[in-house]
């Protein structure tokens, strides 16, 4: 059984321009899977870089309320939505505050920094 505490993870600035801590990445642990897992933090008033992954991804949003758009769609988020965004979709999130929005990645395949592309700055 592995049991993880999310602080026990590192906290870093992902590519995109969100905080991200990795819970589960079969690369860089000894796990069958084929995903991986993350949690997302974005500050209010504070958009992800646009940016698009080979993988198809799973947003699940824990609290807040954003914006996403994936490709020359755009919808409002919040609290317990999931957003899926198929691979190659071009994608970013806006957090509309007031409060943090934050959210659990799911990438399957699991992520790998060659899978993405950053196509601007927000």
């Amino acid at each position: 059984m592995l049991v993880r505490p999310l602080e026990s993870r590192s906290l870093f600035m992902a590519g995109d321009g969100t905080e991200l801590r990795e819970i589960l990445k079969a690369d860089t642990e000894s796990l069958d899977l084929r995903y991986s897992l993350a949690h997302a933090r974005l500050e209010a008033g504070k958009v992800s870089i646009l940016h698009e992954l080979k993988s198809s991804e799973v947003y699940y949003i824990l609290a807040g309320k954003g914006r996403m758009e994936i490709d020359s769609e755009s919808r409002l988020v919040g609290t317990g939505d999931t957003i899926y965004i198929p691979p190659g979709g071009r994608q970013r999130i806006e957090s509309l505050g007031p409060e943090i929005l934050e959210f659990l990645c799911i990438v399957d395949p699991a992520w790998r920094a060659e899978d993405e592309k950053v196509i601007a700055s927000s």
